[in-house]
């Protein structure tokens, strides 16, 4: 006997899925942590924000080329808000340390949110708001950039899901 689907699975498999982009440092756990988030299709690791085309790792490194580490994630927004993945953002990095996480240096660990409509530009900035707001960061001032997306360019293959074929949830630092 075949499966009745229901109008409600038939709308969460139809959905089109959005587009979202977030950086917020090295992007290999960052990556891990949107892949593993119920309603999220898929990830990729990059680069955005620079000014040099088709960046390489080691471009990005020398902190030259203004690019930031990026994850870039596909979502069904019927089964995961653009609000889930902000809070998720706040949740796993520092938004108060200006170009570093942990023990990473540089321009391209910043804190930023790239927007890819204007409803993304708004809810990312009420959110900003409310995570200063919250007094979680001790009177640090959030230093997050929230900026258009721009060309998105992938890194490197041995950096997509870095982490999961490893079989680790998480960097060691």
């Amino acid at each position: 006997m075949a499966k009745k689907t229901t109008s409600t699975q038939k709308e969460k498999s139809s959905s089109k899925l959005e587009t979202a982009t977030f950086g917020a440092g090295c992007f290999w756990h960052v990556e891990e942590m949107f892949r593993t988030t119920a309603g999220v299709k898929e990830t990729a690791v990059g680069y955005m924000g620079g000014s040099k085309e088709k960046p390489t790792y080691e471009d990005v490194c020398t902190d030259k080329t203004g690019h930031a580490e990026v994850v870039q994630v596909k979502f069904n927004p019927v089964q995961v808000s653009y609000e889930k993945l902000l809070d998720l953002f706040w949740q796993n990095h520092n938004p108060a340390t200006l170009n570093r996480q942990g023990p990473d240096i540089g321009t391209q660990y910043r804190s930023v949110v790239f927007y890819h409509t204007q409803e993304q530009k708004k809810l990312a900035e009420k959110s900003k708001a409310s995570q200063e707001k919250s007094g979680k960061w001790a009177g640090r001032k959030i230093v997050t950039q929230i900026v258009p997306a721009e060309e998105f360019w992938f890194a490197e293959d041995y950096h997509q899901k870095y982490l999961m074929k490893r079989g680790l949830d998480s960097c060691h630092i």
